[in-house]
């Protein structure tokens, strides 16, 4: 069974904000270049067309086809994190997993045995903290041969 995570919902949103507001302005750029350089109106017609398709694509990009990080049965990998550390890796190459204050952000970082190590931040994130860590901790106990006392 896999589980992907995607990026949270609210970070999403403000990149979008940012991502609309600089298509607002490169829009009313070009609009004042047609007008003051009496360039033709396609001109306009074919910056509009292109900016709804950066967002729209954009998007679908982010919401839909994108997970951050991504779980199987063999191991995890991260996507779209720089400075997350180790990319991907097998559980049974996980040490441990435990949870860290880095510049000022909650992140659990998964130390690797030969001493590297990934880092995520766990507010970058579309679960609870503590729906991740659940998971990843069911997932290293199973890679390791792991099992629960109940």
């Amino acid at each position: 069974m896999t589980t992907d995570y995607r990026f949270s919902t609210a970070l999403l949103l403000r990149a979008l904000g940012a991502l609309l507001a600089l298509v607002g302005l490169v829009l009313l750029l070009v609009g004042l270049l047609v007008g003051l350089l009496d360039l033709p109106s396609a001109v306009l017609t074919t910056a509009v067309v292109l900016a709804v398709v950066l967002v729209v694509g954009g998007g679908l990009l982010t919401t839909r086809v994108t997970s951050l990080v991504h779980f199987d049965e063999a191991g995890y990998q991260v996507r779209w994190l720089r400075g997350a550390g180790v990319k991907q890796a097998r559980w049974r190459e996980v040490e441990d997993a435990v949870t860290a204050t880095i510049s000022g952000h909650d992140c659990v970082v998964l130390r690797l045995r030969d001493g590297r190590t990934t880092t995520i931040p766990v507010k970058l994130l579309d679960a609870a903290p503590s729906t991740f860590i659940d998971d990843l901790s069911a997932r290293l106990d199973k890679g390791h041969g792991y099992r629960r006392l109940r």
